[in-house]
């Protein structure tokens, strides 16, 4: 690229940000490359082998073209700034929508539909769900209870869409067989398995279409699908609320009890930024920058120092107020500071963390690679995903 006055825009979450006659140095040009670490005996890590990582590394497809990327519990899913869709790792469930099921994918494909309209992906226990950039919502894999929203049973090997169709969704979240979806007109709707009431209906039936929570509302801005049935979402004035499962005290509610519609969490306020669900924990982000996590603890999960459970939210052992976002996996948790440096901690042992070891964290520590270039991240079962900017060579 020459050092002369360009034309550059970009989307990110669906804002565009255009920069006119801005002077660019090409080495300060940046390309966003996807990395990969942790657990890899489904190849969810796309390198062409079933090899686990303590480190980050790329991908077999490599590339600097990568705009998002959202983990599934053993399979990865990821967008490339074309548009297109790409899959890799477990495809016994037909998560990868190829039309095919059985075999991994040890390095990513696209998906049976093909196009390149995608505009956002996620990830659930064995089933995907996207939204395209014409706001349809489609989903495939397992459908055995009801978490395709399709109004039946039945496993699909190529996305199709909800049987709620429209063409007004918005966001999308997957869980343990179950999805959430905020529509851009604000109301929140769920599907799938009810058990522990994350579906957030006041009872704990199972749903095989999209219905609306009993709390209802067209004020929802974003919403986070928990590995174990614990949902939670944010809503337009920046309260959080949450609901389902409370085993471990992850609905930060100070007690214990399952809850079946959606609740504020003990800290209450309103300036809640941005959440994100685990197995059987919680973290979020508010507006001011401060990070904060609660439910399991045994590995660390809270990042204070300690491996206990808590019942109300409490900030990392690392505090500060520069926190951009956050991610959970299973139990390890992910994190991106407004410096643009990675943090994890929480569960180890696959090398999810990414610092070079199979050890437990109960303190933020950053990945082996360091940097101050990270974009965005995604956690799975036992593997990471995370995407960081690269210098135009």
């Amino acid at each position: 690229m020459p050092k002369d006055d360009i034309n550059y825009s970009f989307t990110e979450n669906g804002i565009v940000y255009d920069f006119y006659d801005v002077f660019v140095p090409a080495e300060n040009f940046r390309q966003p490359s996807l990395f990969t670490w942790g657990a890899n005996n489904q190849t969810q890590l796309g390198t062409n082998n079933d090899i686990r990582r303590s480190t980050p590394v790329t991908t077999f497809a490599g590339g600097t073209n990568w705009k998002s990327v959202a983990c599934g519990f053993n399979h990865t899913l990821a967008i490339k700034t074309d548009g297109t869709l790409w899959g890799w790792g477990r495809n016994l469930d037909v998560q990868l929508g190829l039309n095919t099921g059985g075999a991994t994918r040890s390095t990513p494909v696209t998906t049976f539909a093909g196009g390149n309209n995608w505009k956002s992906v996620a990830g659930g226990s064995n089933f995907t769900a996207a939204i395209k950039t014409d706001g349809t919502l489609w989903t495939w894999g397992v459908n055995s209870n009801g978490q395709l929203g399709i109004n039946n049973s039945d496993f699909k090997q190529t996305p199709v869409t909800t049987f709620a169709g429209q063409t007004n969704w918005k966001q999308v979240s997957c869980g343990e067989n179950y999805a959430a979806a905020v529509k851009t007109d604000g109301t929140l709707w769920t599907w799938g398995v009810n058990s522990n009431g994350q579906l957030g209906t006041n009872d704990t039936t199972l749903r095989r279409t999209p219905v609306t929570t009993f709390a209802g509302g067209t004020d929802w801005k974003s919403v986070a699908c928990g590995t174990y049935f614990t949902t939670a979402a944010i809503k337009t004035d920046g309260s959080l609320w949450v609901w389902g499962r409370n085993n471990f005290a992850q609905l930060g509610t100070n007690d214990t009890n399952t809850r079946t519609t959606p609740v504020t969490t003990f800290a209450g306020g309103n300036t809640w930024k941005q959440v994100s669900s685990g197995e059987y924990n919680v973290a979020a982000i508010k507006t001011d920058g401060s990070l904060w996590t609660w439910g399991y603890g045994i590995y660390g999960t809270n990042g204070n120092n300690t491996n206990q459970n808590r019942s109300t939210p409490v900030t990392t052992f690392t505090g500060g107020t520069n926190w951009k976002s956050v991610a959970c996996g299973r139990t390890h948790i992910l994190a991106i500071k407004t410096d643009g440096t990675l943090w994890g901690w929480g569960r180890g042992d696959e090398g999810q963390l990414g610092d070079n070891t199979t050890t437990s964290r109960s303190t933020p520590v950053v990945t082996f690679t360091g940097g101050n270039n990270w974009k965005s991240v995604a956690g799975g079962g036992y593997h990471t995903a995370a995407i960081k900017y690269q210098p135009d060579p």
